[in-house]
């Protein structure tokens, strides 16, 4: 019988082993996100679509805040610090357009909290990720450095967590590969805050409230259900996907949502224009338009405010100047000053010598130890929660006894 040789058999053993090895760590290290993700659908925002801010409790702002979009509040209306911030659209406060938008920030909320997710760390900060929806392994998710995602125009993402959405200060998310932000849903089961300069992209729908702090800006929407929003120095620029609302309103038309469409118009457009809306009904009973006929939706203009009536003039009496009697005061003479004589100034005692003698100190430079650096876990973005990681430990754990068992028998040959 043929007999392997010692370093036969060495080689043998090795290089399986080393297969299980491989297969067992094929999917546990990354920079991308493991393809099995779960396909994301971008929840309808309806009519809350063409609002850049959306609160439940109230809007406040503090210093230059610039909005791009239209904003709103309701059941409290109230909306402060519009001046010194602008608002580049239009100011809804409570009225019916901003609770409608309430209501379709709720389905839209329900909406993407429903979606089947994949389970991923808390820590969203340097990693790439591509289109999915993802939840918080931990119910929260923050961002510190940079996030990218990566797709295409039609790329989705929705990110669930049961808690909070907290950004560090100077943190970023960054959309590569032709990406929308229009197509970005944070959906925050509390609340959600952004760090101090920080740079941010999607729509935040919040259960309670948002707060930007100092110098944040938002590529999209902050919407929130029952809370307040807190602004400071702001940019928020929803112009991008606010455009959107016109093919949005042609599908409200074409599902018969005529009032749902105008309110849509209304709040994105100024009075007086005419949005080019256009979509094709047809179906029996369908009184207000014949079949396959365009449809446009005109915003309704504002009400003339009438002119105020003149006020005639009102005449005036002229006033007589009253003669004062001319009087003379004789001018008084110089008083004299007294000059105050000169003090004479003391002598100075002069100082022996051994007092003047110079004093030398030493001072001893006091260097702070250096602070450890504690070494900073890079994340992983691999997938190790995927159904898949298991079944590859399992192979490498069957070809490792296999490698066993094959140099024990190749000794007895």
């Amino acid at each position: 019988m043929f007999r392997l040789r010692k370093w036969t058999k060495r080689a043998v053993s090795v290089g399986l082993g080393a297969c299980a090895l491989l297969l067992a760590s094929a999917y546990a290290g990354g920079g991308e996100a493991s393809p099995l993700m779960a396909t994301a659908t971008a929840p309808s925002l309806g009519t809350a679509a063409s609002f850049a801010i959306l609160g439940g409790s109230g809007i406040t702002n503090t210093g230059a805040t610039v909005i791009d979009g239209g904003i709103g509040s309701y059941p409290t209306t109230t909306i402060t610090g519009f001046l010194p911030g602008t608002v580049n659209g239009t100011n809804h406060a409570g009225d019916g357009v901003t609770q409608e938008a309430k209501t379709d920030l709720g389905t839209a909320y329900d909406n993407a909290a429903g979606q089947t997710p994949v389970i991923v760390p808390t820590e969203l900060g340097g990693t790439t990720l591509t289109p999915g929806v993802y939840k918080s392994a931990a119910g929260t998710f923050g961002i510190t450095g940079k996030l990218t995602l990566n797709g295409d125009a039609n790329a989705v993402w929705i990110f669930q967590m049961a808690s909070t959405l907290t950004t560090a200060s100077g943190s970023s998310v960054v959309m590569t590969g032709g990406a929308s932000n229009c197509n970005v849903f944070w959906q925050v089961g509390s609340s959600a805050t952004l760090g101090t300069n920080s740079t941010f992209v999607g729509n935040i729908l919040a259960l309670t409230s948002i707060t930007l702090t100092t110098g944040a800006r938002v590529s999209g929407r902050a919407l929130a259900r029952n809370g307040a929003v807190t602004l400071d120095t702001n940019r928020v620029d929803a112009s991008v996907c606010v455009n959107s609302a016109t093919t949005t309103a042609a599908a409200l038309l074409s599902s018969q949502q005529t009032s749902t469409a105008v309110a849509l118009v209304t709040a994105t457009y100024a009075a007086g224009q005419t949005a080019t809306v256009t979509a094709r009904r047809a179906g029996p009973g369908d009184e207000r338009a014949p079949a396959s006929s365009p449809t446009s939706v005109p915003v309704p203009t504002s009400t003339p405010v009438p002119v105020s009536t003149s006020v005639p003039a009102v005449p005036t009496t002229p006033i007589q100047a009253a003669a004062l009697p001319a009087t003379t005061q004789p001018v008084p003479t110089s008083i004299p000053v007294p000059v105050p004589t000169s003090t004479p100034v003391p002598v100075l005692t002069p100082v022996p010598a051994a007092v003047l003698a110079p004093v030398t100190a030493t001072e001893e430079a006091v260097v702070p130890a250096p602070t450890p650096v504690m070494p900073v876990a890079l994340p992983n973005t691999g997938d190790a929660g995927s159904p898949s990681y298991g079944w590859w430990m399992v192979a490498g754990l069957i070809l490792s006894i296999a490698a066993y068992f094959f140099r024990r028998a190749s000794r007895r040959l």
